[in-house]
């Protein structure tokens, strides 16, 4: 057996790049760290840690996202046979996103956010990624734009952790005030009534009516940063936001606002999306490593399923493709899963 040995099991199978893989393996030999490598296409990663049995490897960006060969070798010799992994492809750069993006149901556009500091204001704050991967601005008369969401006629609302409003784009893009007095609005959701839900990130989640009236209608601990609200295929209200624990709970609330604990022991969780299956998928770190979690339907068992460093939200697109968004960049990974419509 060669100094190349045979890689095994790569974990997890899928990643944007930054995110950091565990590449396990037989037979590799890892006498001297410094000659040790991976190389994800033609491109050499960065490494972390290697071992006879197992490297962690930084992923690097080689370029289009889709399958990529995995192989591991030292500096002279010989390469080991290649596996494959999901890499993501980067769509867009040069935003700052705090919530998960979302895609139009119409088109697949992804509409992402230059959210800025609380107060900023940018000359254009919301912008469109069309089929083609361009660019397109939006609007800038929203500021901090924060939640982003589509109800069930198609139309894009927008949360503003500024004014503690929720904004309605109409068909020609121009944002109208839908709802006021939220407090700092962050995370929004449509139920399968129509009612869109409004994360009041020091301690509310509001319900909205079709005519923009709200009330209180769930309490919890406040966020150190945001709620991010998403409905499961049961109906119930799914939340998440960092708190000063390291420990953090996504909550399950009921039709009626009451709260009991879904899954805990996460890293300062992030945006939410449910699959048709019902698992639960949740930008968070969890046991050290960072990217996007998986949480089966039960609420009993999770798995880093996407690796990512600074992992902000996730969407889903008709295609089946993860949209994953970190606070400055946005990525597409073809991992052909269904996400829910509410």
């Amino acid at each position: 057996m060669s100094k190349a040995g045979r890689i095994t099991k790569i974990h997890p199978v899928a990643a944007i790049p930054g995110g950091e893989v565990a590449i396990e393996c037989s037979d590799f030999g890892a006498d001297n760290f410094s000659e040790c490598g991976a190389w994800f296409g033609e491109t050499r990663a960065r490494l972390v840690a290697a071992s006879p049995r197992r490297l962690l490897a930084i992923v690097p960006d080689a370029g289009p996202g889709g399958q990529v060969d995995v192989r591991i070798g030292c500096d002279g010799g010989a390469q080991s046979e290649a596996a494959s992994l999901t890499a993501g492809e980067k769509l867009v750069e040069d935003i700052h996103m705090v919530a998960s993006p979302a895609v139009d149901p119409d088109d697949g556009a992804v509409y992402v956010t230059r959210s800025g500091s609380r107060g900023q204001r940018a000359p254009v704050s919301l912008f469109r990624v069309d089929g083609a991967g361009v660019l397109h601005d939006v609007t800038g008369e929203i500021a901090n734009p924060t939640g982003l969401a589509f109800d069930q006629e198609g139309q894009l609302f927008v949360s503003s952790r500024m004014d503690g409003g929720v904004y309605r784009l109409t068909h020609l893009q121009e944002p109208t005030p839908f709802a006021r007095n939220l407090g700092v609005a962050t995370g929004i959701a449509f139920d399968r009534e129509g009612r869109l839900y409004v994360g009041d990130r020091t301690g509310t989640i509001y319900r909205v009516n079709g005519v923009g009236e709200a009330r209180e209608w769930a309490s919890l601990e406040s966020s150190v940063a945001a709620y991010h609200l998403a409905f499961g295929p049961d109906d119930s209200l799914y939340v998440s936001g960092p708190t000063v624990s390291s420990f953090d709970t996504i909550l399950r609330f009921d039709q009626y606002g009451r709260r009991t604990p879904f899954f805990k022991g996460l890293g300062r969780p992030g945006g939410i999306a449910f699959d048709t299956e019902g698992y639960l998928y949740v930008a968070a770190s969890y046991r050290g490593r960072r990217g996007i979690v998986r949480i089966t339907p039960d609420g009993r068992e999770a798995e880093l399923f996407v690796a990512g460093m600074n992992v902000i939200g996730l969407a889903f697109n008709a295609a089946g493709d993860m949209i994953v968004a970190t606070n400055e960049a946005v990525f597409s990974l073809p991992l052909g899963i269904r996400g829910t419509l509410v």
